[in-house]
C-alpha cells in the first residue's frame, strides 16, 4: 500500500530526476462507487481537477474518442449518466433498466447490456433516449460488438451459453450451447470469429460468426479472466488464475503462440503502441510489469502499491495509469523512462489521490 509519505514525495522526487515531459491534453476519469462520484484528474497538470457527484454509485466508464463527453453506468440502478468534460459537470441522465452490466460505443449509438430486464438497449447520443430494446436470454454476463458487421455477442451466466444478436434486425438468435460454459466474449478484429473464455476450464473457445460453428477449443495454462488485444488485433493476451503467466494467442491463426512469465498473479493489462509494450498488473505485490511485445522480455517493473487494478495508456503513449484500489490513488508511470536495459525498477512519475476504492478508469482526450 502507498504510504502518505510516498504520495506526498513522489511528484517532487520524480521532478528532480528528469525534465518535465510534455503534458497530455486530457483527463483520467476514475469511478468511485463509495463516494458516488467521478474523480477527474487533469493530465496536463497531474492533479485532481474535480469530483463530479452522481445520484448513484458509478461502475463502467466510457469516453468519446473525439468529443469532450463521457458516460458512467450505475449497474445497481441501471442509470446512464453523461458527463460534460468542458464544464466538468453531470449532463444528461437516462434510466435504461432496473440493473445493468456494461456498455459499448458504436458510432453515435451507445449499447447497454441490461440484467433486469434482460435486454440490449440502444441509446441515441444525439437525443439521449432509447432507440431500441432487444430481448435476451436471462442472466447476461458479458457482451461485445463486432467491428465492421452489425452483430453483438452475449454470454449468459446461468446457462453458460452464447447468443448472437442481429443489431440491424433488432433480434437475438437462439442461445448456443458449445459444450463449455461461456464467460468473457470478444470478437476478432475483423468480426468474423468470436473468442470465448471458458468459465470452468482453462481454455479459450473460438466460434464462427454468426453460425456459432465451433472452430477450436484451445487449452490454456490459466483460466482466462482478463483480455487485452495488441493494437492491430493480431495478438490476444490473457491472464487469470492457474499460473503466474500471460498466454499469447494468435486470433488469425487460431492458435496459442506462447506462454510467458509476467510477475505474480498477473491480472489487468494494457498496451502501448510506440514503443510496443504490454503492461501487466500484479495486485498481490503491487507491481506493474512492462513486457516488450516483440521480444517477450520483461524490461521493467514499477511498484504502485498492493491492490493495483485497472490500467490505461494515454493515446500519445507517454504515460501509463494504474489504479491503486487500496490506497485510493492513481499512479502515473512515464513510459519513455522504461528504456531497454537490465531488469530494474521503473520510477513513478507521480501519484494522485482519487478517493476510496476506485473501481474503473477511462482516458478522455480533449
Amino acid at each position: 500500500m502507498l504510504t502518505r509519505r510516498q504520495c506526498l514525495l513522489a511528484p517532487a522526487l520524480m521532478a528532480c530526476r528528469r525534465r518535465r515531459p510534455s503534458a497530455f491534453p486530457g483527463y483520467a476519469l476514475v469511478a468511485g462507487p463509495e463516494s458516488r462520484a467521478i474523480s477527474v484528474v487533469d493530465l496536463r497538470t497531474f492533479s485532481l481537477a474535480r469530483q463530479i457527484r452522481l445520484p448513484a454509485p458509478p461502475g463502467p466508464l466510457l469516453a468519446h474518442p473525439t468529443r469532450p463527453v463521457a458516460w458512467a453506468l450505475a449497474p445497481d440502478s441501471g442509470l446512464l449518466c453523461e458527463l460534460d468534460l468542458d464544464q466538468l459537470r453531470p449532463a444528461r441522465q437516462l434510466a435504461v433498466a432496473r440493473s445493468a452490466v456494461s456498455m459499448r460505443l458504436a458510432g453515435d449509438t451507445l449499447w447497454v447490456l441490461c440484467r433486469d430486464p434482460s435486454q440490449l438497449v440502444a441509446v441515441s447520443l444525439e437525443h439521449f433516449r432509447r432507440l431500441a430494446r432487444i430481448s435476451l436470454t436471462p442472466d447476461p454476463l458479458d457482451f461485445d460488438l463486432a467491428p465492421y458487421v452489425p452483430w453483438a455477442a452475449v454470454s449468459h451466466a446461468s446457462t453458460g451459453t452464447v447468443s448472437f444478436v442481429d443489431l440491424e434486425a433488432r433480434r437475438s438468435l437462439p442461445p448456443v450451447d458449445f459444450g463449455r460454459r461461456a464467460a468473457t466474449v470478444r470478437f476478432r478484429s475483423d468480426g468474423r470469429l468470436l473468442l470465448v473464455a471458458n468459465a470452468d476450464q482453462p481454455a479459450l473457445t473460438i466460434l464462427e460468426v454468426p453460425t456459432a460453428a465451433l472452430v477450436v477449443h484451445l487449452p490454456l495454462a490459466i483460466h482466462p479472466r482478463h483480455f487485452c488485444f495488441k493494437a492491430d488485433g493480431g495478438q490476444l493476451f490473457l491472464t487469470g488464475p492457474g499460473a503466474d503467466v500471460v498466454v499469447i494467442v494468435y486470433p488469425y491463426r487460431t492458435e496459442v503462440a506462447e506462454t510467458i512469465l509476467a510477475g505474480r498473479a498477473p491480472a489487468a493489462m494494457a498496451v502501448s503502441t510506440n514503443p510496443e509494450y504490454l503492461l501487466v498488473a500484479s495486485p498481490q505485490n503491487g507491481d506493474v510489469n512492462i513486457v516488450e511485445i516483440e521480444t517477450r522480455h520483461l524490461v521493467a517493473a514499477a511498484n504502485v502499491g498492493e491492490g493495483v487494478g485497472a490500467l490505461a495508456v494515454t493515446p500519445d503513449n507517454q504515460f501509463a495509469l494504474a489504479l491503486n484500489q487500496r490506497a485510493g490513488a492513481l499512479a502515473v508511470i512515464r513510459i519513455p523512462t522504461t528504456v531497454r536495459r537490465r531488469l530494474r525498477l521503473a520510477p513513478l512519475f507521480t501519484v494522485v489521490p482519487v478517493g476510496p476504492r476506485p473501481a474503473s478508469l477511462a482516458i478522455a482526450q480533449l
